[in-house]
């Protein structure tokens, strides 16, 4: 998606569910049937003179002056949620108001510098901004459950209060189509979680990629080597945490001869179909081919905390010999060196 200063509701990172309708009010409103907008107004009950009255209070209309849309005016769309994607921050709503509390002022830093790169990638611009408080110009906003273009303004704040720090978004103008409007509680609510969420999923961006680069540079020099089990069983040894070594399997098993077909995180096991490579691969990393014949094998990998432990199983689940095993050791060892 390019970004600009129009923003497409539906590819944001935000979970929108929408009629299969292409009526934009039909996404909106409920269908069908309105008549209870017909309803008499209520009566007083009338008792039989002397009859003591008893009421429950599980069915009692609330007193008050409420005010709201009825009928067609209802938007029945699901509310926007908060992605909790800001690791230890809590989301806490006032009226319509999104604030995220953090607990560090090094991460509200953070998420600070995550407002004003967002900002600038969408191309939107501050009408006022100081150390603490930005006012951005008009976001504009297209999706298919709206008739018209919509555009709002924020205020967005960044505070102390009680050893915590908050991060609050406030929708401060709204027009549709080009005019300035009053914003109705459910729109106001409703932008200012896109708004926030746009926040959030640009910073859980920015962590994934501070992850892969770490990753990258660990993934530069794992040493491996045999070992054992709590069984005593052999099994290789790679010296770097399970998640590192994770995330190299699509291209490490590969250059190996392997063909994945099946990987499975929680479970640490990956299914693949092995073929040997041709000559010149053997004589570039400089071994002897492996003993291993051709079919289908499964890698088992255990998270040993900053250690990671591999096995392998054949096509009826039983471990491929010690032998074979202690063959693919110096294999691994020599393709991930030669690919760093």
């Amino acid at each position: 998606m390019k970004f600009s200063r129009q923003l497409a509701v539906s590819t944001l990172a935000v979970i929108v569910l929408a009629a299969c309708s292409s009526d934009p009010k039909n996404r909106r409103e409920a269908k069908d049937d309105f008549n209870y907008l017909e309803s008499p107004e209520l009566r007083s009950w009338t008792l039989p003179e002397g009859a003591t009255p008893q009421f429950y209070p599980n069915y009692e209309i609330p007193q008050g002056d409420f005010s709201g849309g009825i009928g067609r005016e209802v938007d029945i769309r699901p509310p926007q949620q908060v992605l909790e994607l800001i690791p230890g921050a809590r989301v806490e709503r006032q009226g319509s108001e999104v604030t995220l509390w953090l607990l560090q002022q090094e991460e509200m830093d953070k998420v600070w510098a995550t407002v004003k790169t967002m900002l600038a990638e969408i191309n939107v611009q501050a009408v006022e901004e100081t150390d603490d408080r930005i006012e951005t110009d008009w976001v504009a906003w297209v999706s298919e459950d709206e008739d018209v273009e919509i555009g709002s303004r924020y205020e967005i704040t960044r505070f102390e209060a009680n050893n915590r720090y908050g991060f609050k978004m406030k929708l401060i103008d709204w027009r549709e189509g080009g005019s300035v409007k009053p914003v109705t509680r459910v729109n106001e609510e409703r932008y200012n979680t896109l708004m926030t969420n746009l926040v959030t999923a640009r910073y859980d961006r920015d962590l994934r990629e501070e992850a892969a680069l770490r990753a990258q540079e660990l993934v530069k020099s794992i040493p491996i080597s045999m070992g054992t089990d709590r069984s005593g069983l052999p099994v290789i040894i790679a010296r770097t945490p399970y998640n590192v070594l994770w995330q190299e399997l699509p291209t490490l098993l590969p250059k190996m001869g392997f063909t994945i077909e099946e990987r499975n995180q929680s479970q640490g096991t990956a299914k693949a179909k092995y073929a040997s490579p041709d000559d010149e691969f053997w004589n570039e990393v400089g071994l002897k081919p492996i003993d291993l014949e051709p079919g289908e094998y499964t890698f088992l990998f255990g998270d040993l905390g900053n250690r990671t432990s591999i096995n392998v199983t054949d096509s009826d689940g039983k471990p491929v010999a010690e032998n074979l095993l202690r063959s693919l050791e110096p294999l691994i060892a020599t393709v991930i060196k030669k690919g760093q």
